[in-house]
C-alpha cells in the first residue's frame, strides 16, 4: 500500500509551510522585527494572531508524528529486527512527538519554563530517536532501498547534532540571529527525516490493528483441567 507513504511526506510538507506561515504573519503585522534580529520559531508564535495558528500547527504534527512512530514501531517488528532498540525507540518517539504539542500550546508568553522543558525534550530525544531509526534501517530495508536511505539519513542526523550544539553556543554567547538561523535549519532537517519514513512506509503491504485477545477458560472435565480457548 504505498499510499501509506504519503503520511510522513503529508507530515514534512505541513510542517515546512505551516512554520514559514508564522513567520510570515509574524513579520507581515510586525510583531517580529527581522531589521533587530532574526526570529526563534516560538518568538514568531508567541503573539496574536499567529499564536492560535502555531498551537494547532504543533498540534496536528504532534498527532501525525505519533502516527508516523506506532507505525514506524510495528513495521520493524514484524520484520523481526532489533526488538529492545525498537522499543527504545518507539518510547523516544512518544515523548518527542508529545513534546511537540507542549511547546506549542505553552508559548514564551504563556509558560516559559515548560515552553523550553518541551523544546528541549522534542529536541534531543527526537534527535536520539532518528539515530536509533538510522541503525534500525540496516535491517528494515531493502538492499537498493538501503544504498540511498541509511547515507541520507545518517547526512541529516549528523546536521541535525551539528545544528544543536551550534544554536546553544550561539545562544549562549549572545549571537541570537545566528542561534535562531540553526534553530530555523535544525526543524526542517527534522521535518526532512520524517518525510524520509516514506521510503520503508510503501513497502507496507496491510496494516491491522488487534485491540483485544480474550482468553475465555472452561472446564474439561472433574479432574480441573482447563481448555483456553483464544477470541480474535
Amino acid at each position: 500500500m504505498w499510499t501509506w507513504a504519503l503520511l510522513p511526506v503529508t507530515l514534512a510538507v505541513f510542517g515546512i509551510i505551516g512554520m514559514w506561515a508564522v513567520y510570515a504573519i509574524a513579520v507581515s503585522n510586525s510583531t517580529v522585527n527581522i531589521t533587530e534580529e532574526f526570529p526563534f520559531i516560538s518568538t514568531c508564535g508567541s503573539y496574536n494572531p499567529q499564536s492560535c495558528l502555531f498551537s494547532q500547527i504543533c498540534n496536528i504534527c504532534c498527532v501525525l508524528a505519533l502516527w508516523i512512530v506506532t507505525i514506524r514501531f510495528q513495521q520493524v517488528r514484524d520484520l523481526g529486527s532489533g526488538s529492545h532498540l525498537n522499543t527504545a525507540s518507539l518510547v523516544l518517539g512518544f515523548i518527542s512527538s508529545t513534546e511537540i504539542s507542549i511547546l506549542g500550546n505553552f508559548q514564551q508568553s504563556v509558560g516559559m519554563g515548560v515552553h523550553l522543558l518541551g523544546a528541549l525534550l522534542a529536541f534531543f530525544l527526537g534527535l536520539a530517536y532518528f539515530w536509533v531509526q538510522a541503525w534500525l534501517s540496516y535491517d528494515s530495508l531493502p538492499s537498493h532501498d538501503r544504498k540511498w536511505v541509511v547515507p541520507v539519513r545518517v547526512i541529516l542526523c549528523s546536521q541535525c547534532t551539528c545544528l544543536v550544539i551550534c544554536m546553544f553556543v550561539l545562544y549562549n554567547t549572545g549571537f541570537r540571529s545566528e542561534a535562531a538561523i540553526c534553530e530555523w535549519a535544525l526543524v526542517i532537517c527534522f521535518f526532512a527525516l520524517f518525510a524520509i519514513f516514506a521510503a520503508e512506509f510503501r513497502h507496507i503491504d496491510c496494516l491491522k490493528l488487534t485491540v483485544q485477545n480474550k482468553k475465555r477458560k472452561s472446564a474439561s472435565d472433574a479432574n480441573g483441567v482447563y481448555t483456553i480457548q483464544e477470541i480474535h
